[in-house]
């Protein structure tokens, strides 16, 4: 195994956000829906260990959805 595959990444995608009260979150469920303050044409924000890396639009790949980079940032972008 070479050093670059013993490197691990943790990846994160930010669809949206919003707010609301911890007592409110513990109350939800498996399945539960939370409304986000973006749609469907929203930039989506792809972070690597943390920090900032690209933003992205949301697509389908058959069955899947996938981010597709639209452009590389950094964290002041945020």
């Amino acid at each position: 195994m070479s050093a670059v595959e013993r490197v691990t990444v943790e990846l994160s995608v930010v669809l949206g956000r919003t707010e609301m009260p911890i007592r409110q979150l513990l109350k939800m469920g498996r399945g539960a829906v939370i409304d986000l303050d973006a749609n469907h044409e929203d930039e989506c924000w792809v972070f690597a260990n943390g920090e900032l890396i690209a933003r992205g639009e949301i697509m389908m790949v058959g069955d899947r959805i996938g981010i597709s980079i639209t452009r590389m940032t950094s964290a002041a972008e945020l």
